[in-house]
């Protein structure tokens, strides 16, 4: 019988959770029996549980104004997408995303995974409500006025009901995290109790992708390339950024021989994305594409250094936006290729993947409160050092703040004409954060022996299969 794998206790190998320790007894003793029935998945788990029901605390200012317009949502910082859209896209009137309605709505606007989430959470938010009946009873309009009589209520439950179904994604998320890091189950405590997903959770479905995310790197780590694949293909049918994954597994695969298991992946993620986007693109092609289009016109944003750069008096324009942030980002992803193929040992996983994301974020045209929740993952996997990961998320959640005040005109009335210094401010600290925490991963790659899970000699990386599961799925294959 095979002994038990080694378990990495924080409060033995992180300075800062050590130090913390001291204050319920200092760390785990060396002959400290486990307990028979919180295990470390058990416990990240349950910080889990608590983390996605503080979210939805913090959205209940807003619950309990109703998701009315005006500036309580801001002030509060209890903003959502979630109950506009269920006026703002025809969930109201039932009808199925991405098909045409003879321009009554504007077309969908995100990727179709999170199109279907959103049309099946009307369905039931209806189901519980009676069915009402749904002949031209809801006109969208930004000052919070939903239409015929009961469609408002329908859309305060729309948002509770989405926040509901949501939080098991949450929970599968911190499986996922704990059960891929051989070893390392309380890397993904990180995660659990991480303040950005407190307060982001909700703002959006991100956590969908977040999920397929976590779930691909599981499969990957269990030697299961082909299910990475279809898990890495759904996540890129509901957000953009999980394709990057498949620059890390491919770098991965080149330094440690892995190529077939490579291209099985890639394969699984394009068939699987075709798969999950047919149905949209039969019912509207042009409605499917919006997407696409939306973002290709879509001018600097929130969050940007764009933005701030325009705000500063210059003027670009979109076409120049796009074309030089698609090369910053191509020439980061071969900056990512060559450390990754030169680098004294083959890189992890994590530590390419987020690498890679946060070289997408950076020079993005918008940046949204809830793209915190993209780099989680990644970050508490490539970089498991809490000082680190709370110094980089001290910068998200000054943004997290500051760009409700911004919209609220709280920092800088619009109407003034004056720039928002402070939202500049925070927009650059924000991606100073982000820097920060690349840096110390590249730091990583580069010397193998300041990694945190490589520090001890017992791992190389927790995501790639032992050589015996790595066989057992090749047998399965042929």
């Amino acid at each position: 019988m095979s002994a038990p794998p080694h378990v990495a206790h924080p409060s033995h190998d992180d300075p800062l959770v050590r130090a913390a320790s001291e204050g319920i007894g200092g760390p785990v003793g060396d002959r400290a029996a486990a307990h028979p029935w919180w295990s470390p998945l058990r416990v990240v788990l349950a910080v889990a549980c608590l983390a996605l029901a503080l979210g939805m605390v913090q959205k209940s200012p807003c619950v309990a104004q109703r998701w009315a317009g005006g500036n309580t949502r801001y002030a509060a910082m209890c903003y959502s997408d979630v109950p506009y859209l269920y006026t703002g896209r025809g969930f109201a009137e039932r009808l199925l995303p991405y098909a045409p309605n003879g321009g009554r709505y504007p077309a969908m606007e995100y990727p179709v995974v999170i199109g279907y989430f959103a049309y099946g959470s009307a369905l039931l938010t209806q189901a519980t409500m009676g069915w009402p009946d749904v002949e031209n009873r809801a006109r969208y309009t930004p000052d919070g006025i939903y239409g015929a009589p009961g469609v408002a209520a329908e859309s305060w439950r729309y948002f509770e009901v989405t926040a509901v179904l949501l939080a098991p994604f949450g929970l599968l998320t911190a499986w996922f995290l704990a059960r891929a890091s051989r070893g390392r189950p309380w890397d993904a405590m990180a995660y659990a109790a991480s303040p950005m997903l407190v307060l982001a959770g909700l703002i959006n479905w991100d956590l969908l992708a977040v999920c397929a995310v976590a779930g691909a790197l599981w499969a990957w780590s269990r030697g299961r390339p082909l299910l990475a694949g279809v898990l890495i293909g759904v996540g890129t049918a509901t957000k953009l950024y999980p394709l990057f994954l498949l620059g890390a597994l491919f770098v991965v695969a080149v330094r440690r021989a892995r190529l077939r298991a490579f291209a099985g992946a890639a394969v699984a993620a394009g068939v699987a994305w075709l798969l999950v986007n047919l149905p949209a693109m039969m019912w509207g092609f042009e409605e499917w594409k919006a997407f696409w289009t939306f973002n290709s016109k879509r001018p600097a944003d929130l969050g940007s250094l764009w933005l701030v750069w325009q705000q500063a008096g210059h003027t670009i324009g979109v076409d120049t936006i796009n074309t030089v942030s698609w090369l910053w980002f191509g020439s980061c992803c071969l900056l990512v290729l060559s450390l990754g193929l030169l680098a004294p040992r083959p890189p992890r996983v994590a530590q390419l993947a987020y690498l890679v994301v946060a070289a997408f974020l950076v020079v993005n045209k918008v940046y949204s409160p809830q793209y915190v929740l993209w780099l989680l993952p990644l970050a508490v996997l490539a970089r498991p050092r809490w000082r680190d990961l709370l110094v980089w998320q001290a910068g998200e959640a000054l943004y997290f703040a500051g760009v409700w005040l911004y919209l609220g005109g709280y920092t800088a009335s619009a109407s003034s004409g004056q720039p928002d210094h402070t939202y500049w401010l925070v927009t650059i600290l924000r991606v100073a954060a982000e820097v920060y925490l690349a840096v110390m991963v590249v730091r990583d790659v580069l010397h193998p022996e300041l990694d945190p899970v490589r520090a001890d000699g017992r791992v190389d990386d927790p995501l790639e299969p032992a050589p015996s599961v790595e066989r057992v799925e090749t047998t399965r294959s042929a």
